[in-house]
């Protein structure tokens, strides 16, 4: 199995995953395409699961390694976006959903007015990571408020020059997740504050899309996730962000994990109908999830929560059966 080729994800895909704990089976191999998760959750034969591409490379591996040992059920992997795999989620046609961010409280609404019950389950951590250009020669460190120069719609920012002196005054192409991504939600929270992202960013759902975007051009910035900065690190670099320290602070495990790569470190979450436990199939897969999550996670480039964390979740799911 190869768990680095994260290019694929757009194009199609094999078996689900599932965690999550909040309020209120039977099968054979299926591969369908982004986004494509739209028959009923209920089949018995189906784990039908959609949401962020940030967290799909970890589901990917789970899928695929829970499938030789099950092959006999059928599974399927939607990439939707965080928002669009919860509009999924709500309409009831997926059993889990899997986000980059945690579910907004008019998400949770529109379950409880679905009556849908459901259980959240954080299964990594990331580090959201800013990229620039292998060519730029300039850029050694951003602030935060540097970022939102760039980034925010209305400052005046137009070249690298308009940013500090000494840049280039050369134009800065911006490449940012759509705003169904977990993670564009999780930047506007942190760097945009609410505000409209300027206008010149190339917004696209596809994080592969963002890197050829920025290796493209020497005056490109842009983010993603952590582990597909790890797949392209030769041909585009992480720009240290200086945290609330005064650190400028590269993501890497560690700086993740101890929460010093702030504020851009996040967690990465697994939410699951609470119905669809009662699916044999379903459950004996979120089980495996929560087993393996540590392992899969760090295979394709994400960051393990603590021992005691999936120690926590496996209880948690035991009470639910």
């Amino acid at each position: 199995m190869n768990f680095g080729k994260l290019s694929k994800f757009a194009m199609a895909l094999t078996i689900g995953a599932t965690l999550a704990a909040c309020g209120n089976g039977d099968g054979g191999d299926a591969t369908t395409e982004s986004g494509a998760a739209t028959e009923s959750a209920t089949a018995s034969n189906d784990i039908l699961v959609d949401g962020s591409s940030t967290v799909f490379p970890i589901m990917e591996a789970v899928a695929e390694e829970f499938s030789i040992a099950n092959p006999d059920v059928k599974a399927t992997i939607g990439v939707s976006g965080t928002g669009g795999g919860f509009e999924k989620f709500i309409a009831g046609e997926t059993d889990i959903s899997n986000a980059s961010r945690p579910i907004k409280d008019e998400e949770i609404a529109l379950l409880e007015e679905a009556g849908i019950e459901y259980t959240e389950f954080q299964i990594a951590l990331d580090g959201l990571t800013v990229v620039v250009n292998s060519d730029n020669d300039w850029v050694d460190q951003l602030t935060i408020e540097e970022l939102a120069m760039i980034w925010t719609e209305g400052t005046g920012v137009e070249t690298w020059a308009d940013v500090r002196e000494g840049w280039p005054e050369e134009p800065i192409e911006l490449f940012s997740p759509g705003t169904d991504s977990g993670t564009y939600d999780y930047f506007d929270e942190v760097i945009l504050d609410g505000e409209q992202i300027n206008k010149t960013a190339s917004l696209s759902e596809d994080d592969n899309v963002l890197v050829q975007g920025v290796s493209g051009s020497a005056n490109a910035i842009g983010y993603f996730g952590y582990a597909y900065f790890l797949e392209n690190s030769d041909i585009v670099k992480a720009v240290p962000i200086v945290n609330g320290e005064g650190v400028a602070v590269t993501p890497n495990d560690t700086t993740v994990q101890d929460g010093s790569y702030e504020p851009l470190s996040r967690p990465l979450f697994i939410y699951v109908k609470n119905d669809s436990l009662q699916n044999e199939n379903v459950y004996e897969f979120t089980k495996y999830t929560l087993e393996n999550a540590a392992d899969m996670a760090a295979e394709v480039g994400y960051v393990a929560l603590p021992a005691e964390s999936y120690e926590a979740a496996l209880t948690t799911l035991e009470g639910l059966k």
